[in-house]
């Protein structure tokens, strides 16, 4: 199955945005004379009315007020709030938070259960097109939620291989690279976590198309998942799972042991 990304605002925003007008309306309110109160731009209330942005909870605050709406727009701000995952990717999470065994490559990034709150912070805060303030918190507290369960669920099997490319990205800068980097040597010390390092130059035809997640459910029932920028896919017809599990498999067979892909971090480490 696949998931596209949504390209329209999502529906609470257009929701509210016409629960604010129809209350402007009633209550003989210009537009003009709502953003003056408010202290915002006439075209940012116009989005924010339209939907096409996210009405801020000082806006439904000047607006309840205004418009006489006895607290029924500030009521709003609870569905307003923004979604801790993209759309595409909230059954994938939900079958992560239930599984019993997760196997994960990634050739680029530190997977995200790897991640730190300033590796998470620096990746999400710059994305394109750029997020919200309000989303990226949100958006990295969901994560730091998703790693805590490395240490609360100590019965599921976490192993991770990681191309030595996400090793070297420096991302978020070389301070936050390097503590990066010594949170995979702590994490990697747990024992329900392995982590492998693949170093360049091997298994490169397999290794370079992307990255791979294979879960096996409470059920015994296997799955992947795979991610771009625009679509990801979460497989469950055994044919696509199998080829998934092969490759991933190809993969590992070419890594260092754990041991000494501790070695190697370290060492990455020790040399930015």
């Amino acid at each position: 199955m696949a998931t596209e990304v949504n390209s329209q605002p999502p529906i609470a925003w257009r929701y509210c945005g016409s629960q604010i007008k129809m209350w402007r309306a009633e209550a003989g309110v210009g537009r003009e004379a709502l953003a003056k109160e408010a202290g915002y731009d006439y075209e940012y209330v116009k989005s924010m009315e339209n939907g096409r942005r996210r009405p801020t909870l000082r806006f439904l605050q000047i607006a309840d007020q205004v418009c006489g709406a006895g607290g029924k727009l500030v009521a709003a701000q609870e569905y307003l709030k923004p979604e801790p995952f993209p759309a595409r990717s909230h059954e994938f999470m939900a079958m992560e938070a239930e599984a019993i065994a997760v196997s994960w490559y990634e050739p680029l990034l530190v997977p995200g259960l790897l991640q730190t709150e300033a590796y998470a912070r620096a990746l999400i805060g710059n994305s394109s097109p750029p997020l919200d303030d309000e989303t990226v918190a949100e958006r990295v507290a969901a994560r730091r939620r998703r790693a805590d369960a490395l240490h609360r669920k100590v019965g599921v099997m976490y192993g991770f291989v990681i191309y030595e490319a996400a090793l070297r990205t420096n991302v978020g800068g070389v301070e936050a690279m390097r503590k990066q980097l010594r949170h995979l040597l702590d994490v990697g010390a747990l024992r329900n976590v392995s982590i492998q390092v693949l170093p360049f130059g091997r298994c490169s035809g397999v290794a370079l198309n992307g990255s791979i997640v294979l879960l096996e459910t409470p059920e015994h029932e296997h799955c992947g998942y795979v991610e771009a920028p625009e679509v990801s896919v979460l497989h469950v017809r055994p044919d696509k799972v199998s080829a998934l599990t092969q490759a991933h498999a190809m993969i590992r067979m070419h890594c260092l042991g754990v041991d000494e892909s501790a070695t190697f971090i370290r060492k990455v480490a020790e040399e930015l």
